[in-house]
């Protein structure tokens, strides 16, 4: 169906006829909008008597790795940095409504240790491979319509915003037993923001990325 849409678009452009008009006419035909400016992408707005296609984003093997190897550093920085701030609230606000409640020294030293330690390999290493795909980028703009790094930024918009939700319920969950305490608003607030941060970095790239094209 696609690729009839592409080749009616593709005559239609031989004969002279604009963007503009070939898209009111599908639109009458009630082709979705989304399609229509999909396979109209195809070709580039050169001067020249025949339609001429647009060079179609390749993605190697070597930068879906990198695109994968990316957000798995993201992933592993956003869970470090969170259970570090969550023994750090266990240690400052002990749950005394706990019976006989001792906090576990050697246990949250080797927990802040081992996510520190991660925070300090993975964080770095996901800075380093954003700042390299952002030059690739650069130089071929077409790396950031791969469909890889598109499923994996939605795919993280989608956790984050669940993360969110989930949050919020467990909120008004307690909320309304009346069991608010410092030490859960403050790890409500930890999960909210580090998810907010990066649900908001993501859908921001996602709106200039349809700004460009």
């Amino acid at each position: 169906m696609q690729q009839d849409l592409q080749l009616f678009i593709r005559d239609a452009l031989v004969k002279g006829l604009s963007k503009e008009k070939i898209k009111e006419v599908l639109l009458q035909a009630k082709w979705p909008t989304e399609e229509i400016d999909n396979a109209l992408a195809h070709f580039a707005d050169v001067d020249f008597p025949l339609p001429v296609p647009k060079r179609k984003a390749y993605l190697s093997a070597k930068e879906a790795f990198l695109y994968l190897l990316l957000f798995l550093t993201l992933y592993i920085s956003a869970y470090s940095l969170g259970a570090i701030v969550y023994q750090f609230i266990n240690f400052w606000f002990p749950d005394k409504a706990i019976v006989g409640y001792v906090y576990d020294n050697v246990f949250s030293l080797n927990s802040i240790r081992w996510s520190l330690a991660s925070l300090i390999i993975g964080f770095p290493l996901f800075l380093w491979l954003s700042m390299m795909m952002e030059r690739k980028a650069k130089k071929d703009p077409e790396i950031r319509s791969s469909r890889v790094r598109k499923w994996l930024t939605y795919l993280t918009l989608f956790a984050t915003a669940g993360i969110m939700i989930g949050d919020f319920i467990v909120l008004l969950s307690r909320l309304l037993g009346g069991d608010i305490t410092a030490r859960f608003s403050l790890k409500f607030l930890t999960v909210l923001i580090i998810s907010a941060l990066i649900f908001w970095y993501y859908l921001t790239d996602l709106k200039q990325e349809e700004k460009e094209n």
